[in-house]
C-alpha cells in the first residue's frame, strides 16, 4: 500500500468547482498521473474524513474543499465516522476471537494460508481498521493545522477515545494465540498505519 498527503490533495484542488479530469492532470504521483481508479479512491476516502465534498453525478461531478461550519458539526462529524468503524471492528472481532485465522504459516512468516471460515472476518476487520487508522491520522493532522483552541481539545479526545478501543481490539485479538500468528497479526496491523496526515491507498 502507498501513503497520499492529505494536504499534498487539497494543495492540487483550487477554492471552486475541481472536476476529476482536471484534478488527474494537476495532481501528480511521483511525477506520474494517477490511474483514474485510483484518485477516485483517494478523492472518496478524503471526502468520508470530511476534507472535500462532492457535487453533482458522474460527468457533471466535481469536489470542492469542504470546511466543517461549526465546532459541533466538526465533532459530530467525526464521532460518527468513529461510531462506524467501531461497530465494523467489534462486528468482525466478535467472529474471530477463539478461533484460528491461519491454517498454516511458513517458518520464516513470510506468507500464510487462511482458514475459509475466518478470512472473510478477518478482511473485513483489516478494512475497518485501515479506516479507523486514517481517521486518526485526519485528527491528527486538523489538529496540527488549526487555530481553534476548542477543536484541537474536542480532537484530541476523540483520538484518545480511538486510541483505547485500539488497543483493546488489539488485546482480544491477540489473547491466547501462538507466537508465529501473533507476530503474523501484529505486523498486518503495523503495515495500515499511516503517518499523520497521510491515507493508505
Amino acid at each position: 500500500m502507498q501513503m497520499i498527503s492529505i494536504k499534498y490533495i487539497l494543495e492540487c484542488m483550487g477554492d471552486e468547482k475541481n472536476y476529476l479530469g482536471d484534478l488527474w492532470q494537476t495532481c501528480l504521483n511521483n511525477k506520474k498521473r494517477f490511474k483514474k481508479n485510483k484518485l477516485k479512491e483517494i478523492l472518496k476516502k478524503m471526502e468520508v474524513l470530511g476534507h472535500i465534498k462532492k457535487h453533482g453525478y458522474k460527468d457533471e461531478a466535481y469536489y470542492v474543499k469542504y470546511y466543517h461550519y461549526s465546532l459541533e458539526e466538526h465533532i459530530g462529524f467525526v464521532n460518527n465516522n468513529m461510531f462506524t468503524y467501531e461497530s465494523k471492528i467489534n462486528s468482525a472481532i466478535k467472529n474471530l476471537e477463539n478461533k484460528k485465522i491461519f491454517l498454516d504459516i511458513s517458518k520464516d512468516l513470510s506468507s500464510h494460508k487462511f482458514s475459509k471460515y475466518t478470512k472473510s472476518d478477518y478482511e473485513s476487520l483489516l478494512t475497518s481498521m485501515t479506516s479507523m487508522f486514517e481517521l486518526a491520522s485526519s485528527i491528527l493532522w486538523t489538529k496540527e493545522n488549526s487555530e481553534d483552541k476548542e477543536l484541537k481539545k474536542e480532537l484530541s479526545k476523540c483520538f484518545k477515545q480511538i486510541n483505547e478501543f485500539m488497543e483493546e481490539i488489539n488485546r482480544r485479538l491477540l489473547e491466547g494465540r501462538k507466537t508465529q500468528e501473533r507476530i503474523v497479526l501484529q505486523r498486518e496491523f503495523t503495515g495500515k498505519i499511516p503517518k499523520v496526515g497521510h491515507l493508505k491507498i
